[in-house]
């Protein structure tokens, strides 16, 4: 096996780890509470932001793993 294609696998997991963590960050950061008809927002904009981070660089990740392992030579 290739080396190029190890570390695409490798990116690919990390990818796809990343996601989950970006993904997780967002929805623990995004709270509303529905008190007698009206929505109370209780979201942290910088957690929230932290996790769109996350998934950027999972995305990154993600398509630069692809292309290692199918790159030939």
């Amino acid at each position: 096996m290739n080396i190029s294609k190890v570390i695409g696998i490798i990116l690919i997991v990390v990818g796809i780890i990343l996601a989950y963590y970006g993904v997780t960050t967002i929805s623990e950061n995004n709270h509303a509470i529905e008190l007698f008809g009206a929505e109370l927002d209780f979201s942290n904009e910088s957690g929230k932001e932290q996790g769109y981070i996350y998934l950027g660089l999972a995305l990154v990740a993600f398509i630069a793993g692809v292309f290692m392992v199918r790159k030939k030579k």
